[in-house]
């Protein structure tokens, strides 16, 4: 068997590689994709698109290599922006990170096989096939695995175009390093012989796949310390809202307090009708007020009271029913987390609306079974777009808004509890359900 027979890898494996790359990405980050014959269906037919381009171009002059090369990237491009639909520039960053791979699989299945190839002395089918499999199976396989523990799913990074360029020139020096040997074969970095020419391409692209790999870890931990830096400072501004708000609330009940005994002195003298009646309604006013949001938690009557003040000098209507008692077990500052950031996203949303008749907010806390439900349901206008789980923010910097619901599903977590976010037709549902105590729930 002659040696150079072998020495150029199929393009149905390139195109084979290339496809599985970029489904290593897209499932890592959309697991749900799995369970989508929609999906799958395209999916398909980008392999068999992939695979036709890479056929008909297999022997284009050099001139025309790398505006080919670009144009199967470009091919893998739509396929991650499709499969992902998080946006062009974070789709030029795992597009790089794919190519990288699928580079590196086909490079190191091919120098595998050929190494056995050459000890056989045949090469066959069966073998090609199998060693096909087996490579890919476990290099896609392993990434995959590393992309998943990375948590990009459940936390997904924003890429900058200053992080994409980043991405586009390491990924470039390694394809430029690794394929050296195939345009110049004279240089001190490449190699006339193919067993060399394989380990140079193997090793480089696995040293790239290496350094775009800890350059992505290092972004996703600058990401998650000043998430956890933006939500730490909503909690602390929450408890400060709290604490303002019971210092007012306290003002306004001994204010209230002292009007009850004028009310008291007044009527100790003879007065006309109309007078007593004027002041029975006050005075009915008055104990509606001190009525109002008696929840049996006085942490939750401040922090409902004092957004609905907000929202009464806004023209918002706010109704609730509370049982604050099921939420004993949680902290001060948490329940300031759970219970302000959910108000103030709803009051932010209902504000938007024009008519006034729509700006409703409900609010519900209850025992359901063995938990706390906190629900919290307001009118909306527009559409809304989801990304795991929860609406992504309607504000232009989509980099630094949006943490208040990631805040309050973190320490829904804390909890052991979960937070769910439906809609239908106007009307926006955010329910939090938190595990009551053994002691609470047989109560």
């Amino acid at each position: 068997m002659n040696p150079g027979d072998l020495a150029d890898i199929p393009r149905l494996y390139t195109a084979l590689a290339e496809w599985l790359a970029c489904l290593v990405y897209i499932l890592s980050l959309r697991p749900r994709k799995r369970a989508s014959a929609r999906f799958w269906a395209s999916a398909a037919g980008m392999l068999a698109v992939q695979s036709a381009f890479l056929v008909l171009t297999d022997n284009v002059p050099l001139p025309l290599w790398i505006p080919c090369m670009l144009a199967a990237i470009g091919l893998m491009f739509l396929f991650i922006n499709f499969g992902c639909g998080s946006g062009p520039l974070s789709a030029g960053y795992y597009t790089v990170r794919a190519f990288i791979l699928a580079e590196f699989g086909a490079s190191l299945e091919w120098q595998l096989y050929y190494h056995y190839a050459n000890l056989a002395g045949a090469d066959r089918l069966p073998a090609r096939l199998a060693f096909l499999a087996v490579v890919y199976a476990a290099a896609f396989g392993i990434v995959y695995l590393l992309e998943v523990r990375s948590g990009t799913a459940e936390h997904p990074v924003a890429v900058t175009g200053r992080e994409l360029a980043n991405a586009v020139i390491i990924g470039a020096s390694v394809f430029l390093i690794s394929n050296l040997s195939y345009t110049q074969a004279d240089t001190p970095f490449s190699s006339q012989y193919v067993s060399d020419i394989f380990n140079i391409r193997t090793l480089v692209d696995l040293g790239g796949i290496a350094i775009l790999y800890a350059y992505h870890l290092q972004r996703v931990e600058l990401q998650m310390r000043h998430e956890l830096e933006t939500i730490d400072g909503i909690l602390r501004s929450q408890y400060a809202q709290y604490q303002q708000s019971r210092e007012s609330i306290d003002l306004i009940n001994r204010k209230y307090h002292d009007l009850k005994h004028q009310i008291a002195a007044l009527r100790a003298e003879p007065d006309e009708t109309r007078r007593s009646a004027w002041l029975d309604e006050m005075e009915s006013d008055i104990n509606t007020y001190e009525a109002q949001n008696k929840t049996g938690n006085q942490v939750l009557d401040v922090l409902l009271t004092g957004k609905s003040l907000y929202c009464q000098k806004h023209g918002i209507r706010v109704t609730t029913v509370a049982d604050g008692t099921v939420l004993e077990a949680v902290s001060p500052m948490d329940l300031c987390t759970l219970v302000g950031n959910a108000l103030d996203n709803a009051i932010e949303s209902v504000k938007k609306i024009d008519d006034k008749e729509k700006r409703l907010i409900h609010v519900t806390v209850a025992r359901q079974k063995n938990f706390a439900l906190l629900r919290f349901e307001n009118c909306f206008e527009g559409e809304l777009t989801f990304e795991n789980g929860l609406p992504r923010t309607t504000k232009g910097d989509t980099a630094y808004h949006g943490y208040g619901l990631k805040s309050i599903r973190r320490t829904a977590q804390k909890y052991g509890g979960t937070v769910t976010v439906n809609t239908r037709k106007n009307w926006f549902e955010l329910k939090i359900l938190l595990p009551l105590a053994e002691e609470s729930a047989a109560e």
